[in-house]
């Protein structure tokens, strides 16, 4: 939103395509063309990619053409694609239910979180970055464990995204 597309933001925007992909399908691609970058970045990605032939004589196919000459696999129809994705067309498995982020850090820390972030603190007050790194954790759980600590009367916020013990922050 608000950036303005360029043309030398093309190539990353196709590799990005690829990446995102499972495999890719080109219909119609000039020689010099998006179709053509995004096919070669899905095949360095160890991606799947498929070419549908047409007409030498139309220069709007000779990129894709030049792709079956290189070894993408042809598609005359969707059966051929259905045939070289194989197992990944199986019936996908319905996702096992997982909670957003922001249900998790509804609930309070465990017991052991709260110990061992209490366990970090001193009369010196740490940054929540630090805290964070020290502790391997993600800082949104750190900060959601300080203000649970803080409500407990444990911990203090102080500027600057410091915090400290509760008992040594206001002495």
């Amino acid at each position: 939103m608000g950036f303005q597309a360029r043309a030398r933001d093309f190539p990353r925007r196709n590799h990005l395509i690829s990446g995102l992909s499972l495999d890719v399908m080109v219909i119609e691609a000039a020689l010099r063309s998006g179709s053509l970058i995004t096919a070669h970045a899905a095949a360095d990605q160890g991606r799947e990619v498929f070419a549908a032939p047409g007409s030498p004589l139309d220069h709007r196919i000779r990129g894709a053409n030049a792709l079956i000459k290189g070894g993408a696999t042809l598609v005359e129809s969707a059966a051929d694609v259905i045939e070289a994705l194989g197992p990944a067309m199986s019936a996908p498995k319905p996702p096992a239910p997982r909670r957003s982020r922001f249900e998790a850090a509804l609930e309070p820390p465990s017991a052991a979180a709260a110990g061992k972030i209490v366990s970090r603190f001193s009369p010196t007050p740490v940054h929540l970055n630090d805290l964070a790194r020290l502790l391997g954790a993600p800082l949104s759980e750190v900060a959601a464990a300080v203000v649970e600590l803080e409500f407990a009367g444990r911990a203090a916020s102080l500027p600057g995204g410091y915090v400290a013990l509760a008992s040594s922050a206001f002495a």
